[in-house]
């Protein structure tokens, strides 16, 4: 899922304490001229587009393969074992369907059909029986076809277990941050929660960062900040984490009106770690929040209750992206 945003055309403005450190190990570049669009996009991979290589030293086969969506994995395996049945079903019509022996079938269309077959069943390793390589010809493909068929279930095998095995997080977050009443000021908040009922995070750790485009020189640049956070860590996370950011004197964010933060073209960094018991091993994900998805005077509805017997919690994640508007005053 690639989002991008739009640059808008006012000038940031607003000063910014100048005793506020900086962060410069965000990996991101300051020059504002350069960029385009948002910089992680929501699913938390990188909104960036690489040139100046031939594809195919930048493209990884392994990668796309073990991050592809299901449905796209199953569908090349299948896609791929027909076209190998295919190239070799057109070698034994090339070499002569009468070096296969046991074929019954009396029309091209028929024997066309045994020969895919047969093709299948020698790719597998099957092997009924019925049909049967009987010429030096058939024999030669048949051989190195078994061998190429051994190699690529090799291959799909490794893949399936790459991708059952690869540890993910499996966090969904809202759709967008909001400003709300906190204590006797605001702050910025977003949530999020896990939801497999078996992968439990422990030693959960977050850092939020924040990026803005500001006038320097006379030209634009873009200055990040770490925001200081309620909470940055917690021991385990079974329901859902409201991260909040108070909006104090040691806030970037301190003034900031909706306008303000798209003349700044502001965006929100995200990287959340944890420990996954069923992966036994570290996790991670990140994330990001434009000023299109933050939103004023909204507080978050919380989404977790007790069940009608009184004996457990029910988190309920149909509720992560609802909110109650408040009134401006």
């Amino acid at each position: 899922m690639e989002e991008t945003t739009v640059k808008h055309p006012r000038t940031f403005s607003r000063k910014i304490d100048p005793l506020l450190k900086t962060n410069n190990d965000t990996g991101f570049g300051t020059n504002a001229a350069n960029y385009g669009g948002r910089f992680i996009n929501r699913d938390g991979t990188f909104n960036l587009r690489k040139e100046g290589m031939a594809f195919l030293d930048r493209f990884s086969i392994y990668h796309s393969m073990l991050s592809m969506p299901r449905w796209k994995f199953v569908g090349l395996i299948l896609v791929a074992f027909f076209a190998i049945n295919v190239f070799y079903t057109s070698l034994y019509l090339a070499v002569g369907v009468d070096q296969l022996g046991g074929v019954i079938a009396t029309t091209p269309w028929g024997k066309i059909k045994e020969a895919f077959f047969f093709s299948a069943e020698t790719v597998t390793t099957v092997g009924y029986g019925r049909v049967n390589p009987v010429g030096d010809a058939a024999n030669v493909v048949a051989a190195i076809e078994a061998l190429s068929g051994w190699l690529a279930f090799a291959l799909a095998t490794g893949l399936i277990f790459g991708r059952f095995s690869r540890p993910r997080s499996f966090l969904v977050f809202s759709e967008f941050a909001v400003v709300s009443p906190f204590k006797d000021k605001t702050a910025l908040m977003f949530r999020f929660a896990p939801y497999k009922d078996k992968h439990t995070l422990t030693d959960v750790q977050i850092r939020v960062n924040i990026g803005l485009k500001m006038q320097k020189d006379g030209s634009e640049e873009y200055v990040y900040y770490d925001l200081s956070l309620e909470r940055t860590k917690v021991e385990s996370l079974p329901l859902n984490w409201t991260v909040v950011h108070p909006i104090d004197e040691q806030s970037p964010l301190l003034g900031f009106s909706p306008q303000d933060m798209e003349a700044a073209d502001v965006e929100l960094y995200v990287l959340i770690r944890g420990f996954d018991d069923v992966y036994s091993n570290f996790v991670q994900q990140r994330t990001s929040f434009t000023y299109q998805e933050i939103k004023f005077n909204r507080k978050f509805i919380p989404m977790y209750r007790e069940s009608l017997d009184g004996k457990t919690t029910i988190l309920e994640l149909h509720k992560l992206n609802e909110y109650e508007e408040l009134k401006q005053g």
